[in-house]
Parts: structure tokens; C-alpha cells; sequence
């Protein structure tokens, strides 16, 4: 990928998500040929289809905390926000994670969602104050 579809597909995530995911940015610069799978991915999780982009959100955070990437629950969770979910949809969402991959894959969760809760689920470079 070109540098110029880089910089427009960072800014599409910014204003996707709320905020660039700092893993973008680093692919971006240092491994551009592998960037246009992050730009297809989003494409496909932020379109509205049969599931509002919301919807497909809380579910790759559900995939990323049974995943065991507190990172990628972080990112995911401040996506969430950004794309209209309430407290009480991210914490059934963890409920879920808790049913189908115990309780590790929630844990990978509390960083994150202590500091939400700390912000009052207002959520600083995520689009939501």
C-alpha cells in the first residue's frame, strides 16, 4: 500500500473508532504490504449489514477477551463506546466471554473496564466524553 492510503485509512479508523489503534499505526509504517488486511477488516466489522456495527463490535470483544489479548479487549471495548454500546451491553458482553471462556478471558478484561468505569464510561481518545 501506498503512504497516502495508509494516512486515509488510519484517519478512517480514527473516525470509526474513536480513537487509532496504536498497532495500525505501527504496521502501517513498518510493514505496509500487511496493512491492507487491517483496512479490510475494518471495512467489513464497521459496515452496517444485518448487524449494526455496534453488534459486531461487542462480539470481537467477546473473540479478543476469550483470545486473552487485554490490548485488543481494550481497543475493542473503547470501540464499543465510540460505536453507541452502554456499560450494561459491555458488561453482558463480559458475562458471555465468562460463559463461553471462563473466567481468564474476563480477567484480560479488567484492566481496561476498570478504567472506563473510573472515567465513568466516558472514555478518553475513544469519541465519548
Amino acid at each position: 500500500m501506498k503512504q497516502k492510503e495508509i494516512k486515509e485509512q488510519l484517519d478512517v479508523a480514527k473516525k470509526s473508532m474513536g480513537f487509532t489503534p496504536e498497532i495500525q499505526q505501527l504496521v502501517g509504517e513498518h510493514a505496509p504490504e500487511w496493512f491492507k488486511l487491517y483496512r479490510d477488516s475494518d471495512e467489513a466489522l464497521w459496515s452496517e449489514t444485518a448487524l449494526s456495527a455496534k453488534i459486531k463490535v461487542l462480539m470481537a470483544l467477546a473473540v479478543v477477551a476469550g483470545r486473552l489479548c487485554p490490548d485488543c479487549a481494550e481497543s475493542q471495548m473503547k470501540s464499543a463506546i465510540h460505536h453507541g454500546a452502554t456499560k450494561e451491553e459491555i458488561l453482558d458482553t463480559l458475562g458471555v466471554v465468562y460463559v463461553t471462556a471462563g473466567a481468564p478471558g474476563v480477567n484480560v478484561c479488567k484492566d481496561a473496564l476498570r478504567k472506563l468505569l473510573k472515567l465513568d464510561f466516558g472514555c478518553e481518545g475513544c469519541g465519548k466524553v
